[in-house]
């Protein structure tokens, strides 16, 4: 792509990259209490929790994914395309094999107990498993991990377009596309694409997670997989942001306030009033991109600096996002025959998960050197003794 002022690294980003898988592995614990459905359940499932998932699901991958989009065009600069490809198809396609015949595995095995479709008794299920045996779930399956499988098909199809988007790189850091972007319009021009979705292949496509049948998921997350990569280095877009983000910000809390009262009761306020449903859709839009919008213009004002930790974490949160799904199933099992209390059970799930993914990554995976491949990890690791203790880099 064309050279770009904006070349140094991207602490804000790094640190927005952490925040999102963290978020994510709240997310989905908060799955294992709200009514919606998940692979299992815990007895104190409630509707309690679904204002602030609510708030959070319609901009949490979204994120994830332009922030995915960012990091490979930073990185694809550095190599040629065709070594580029082949690199980044083994760092993302090892942890995803590995995670399919290993660690996803208890997911859909206590999913299934509890569906009564399978007797107690792990490795004669992972024989099925493996065979692809006929359940009501699909085995072998990679659950959590389909971000992983749509991450390599968006790298590789990305890294083919190069050519087209070289010369629309260059535009998007113009003085020109500033302009457009600038009187509070960086909330309204971008968001178009994603409005038109939500009133076309939303309303033609269901979700699925498979890769091959979610085109209506495919047509948001690329396109916002492609923002990132073609924001990553204009320097337009970030200076527009910088001087707009606290009216996202603004707007965004505006409009989550607004619309929370009609998620949580979305067939009472919408039947028979088409208008007001079709605003309501396009609000819901609007929130989640006014609300990235914000996290980015936050980052880049108060989180663009680098620190030792930092540098800790960003190697380490891809091995939890891996780990972190089978940990809460597995755990949120164990705690359920405690009877705690929804409250107690809901702080031991959280400890526990996080504590179980550090101290996996911390004495397992960073230590041994053929385990940090299956997890994503092909550099050098320092312990979180050292992060912790060893001074702030200089700017």
């Amino acid at each position: 792509m064309t050279a770009n002022p904006i070349n140094q690294r991207r602490y804000d980003l790094d640190w927005l990259r952490v925040i999102a898988f963290g978020l994510l592995i709240f997310y989905h614990i908060g799955m294992y209490y709200v009514p919606w459905g998940w692979h299992v359940k815990s007895p104190y499932a409630g509707p309690f929790a679904e204002p602030a998932m609510m708030l959070l699901n319609p901009w949490r991958l979204s994120l994830l994914f332009l922030i995915s989009g960012v990091a490979i065009r930073f990185a694809a600069d550095k190599a040629t395309p065709f070594a580029f490809a082949g690199k980044r198809f083994i760092r993302l396609f090892v942890p995803l094999l590995f995670g399919m015949l290993v660690i996803v595995v208890p997911q859909p095995y206590f999913e299934l107990l509890r569906h009564g479709e399978i007797e107690p008794g792990f490795w004669a299920f992972y024989e099925s498993y493996l065979a692809g045996a006929d359940y009501s779930v699909t085995v072998p399956t990679w659950n959590h991990l389909w971000y992983v499988a749509y991450l390599i098909v968006y790298t590789l199809l990305a890294i083919a377009l190069l050519p087209l988007l070289r010369p629309l790189a260059a535009w998007l850091d113009s003085d020109r596309f500033e302009r457009l972007l600038g009187g509070g319009r960086i909330m309204f021009v971008l968001v178009l694409p994603f409005i038109l979705y939500r009133f076309t292949t939303a309303m033609w496509f269901d979700t699925t997670h498979d890769l091959v049948n979610d085109w209506n998921q495919h047509a948001n997350y690329f396109t916002i997989f492609l923002y990132g990569m073609l924001m990553a280095k204009s320097g337009a877009f970030w200076r527009a942001l910088a001087s707009q983000w606290r009216l996202c910000l603004l707007t965004a809390f505006t409009l989550g306030l607004l619309l929370s009262p009609v998620w949580a009761n979305w067939e009472a306020w919408t039947d028979g009033n088409p208008i007001f449903t079709a605003v309501a859709r396009a609000g819901r839009v609007l929130y989640a991109w006014t609300a990235i919008l914000s996290l980015l213009g936050f980052a880049q004002a108060y989180l663009n600096r680098p620190s030792a930790l930092l540098t800790y974490l960003t190697k380490a949160v891809f091995p939890y996002y891996i780990l972190h799904q089978t940990l809460i199933v597995v755990l949120g099992v164990w705690l359920s025959g405690f009877a705690l209390g929804a409250a107690a059970e809901f702080v031991a799930l959280v400890v526990l998960t996080v504590f179980a993914c550090f101290a996996l990554y911390e004495y397992v995976i960073r230590p041994l050197g053929w385990m940090k491949p299956l997890f994503g990890v092909f550099d050098e690791t320092q312990s979180f003794r050292k992060a912790v203790a060893k001074p702030v880099p200089a700017e």
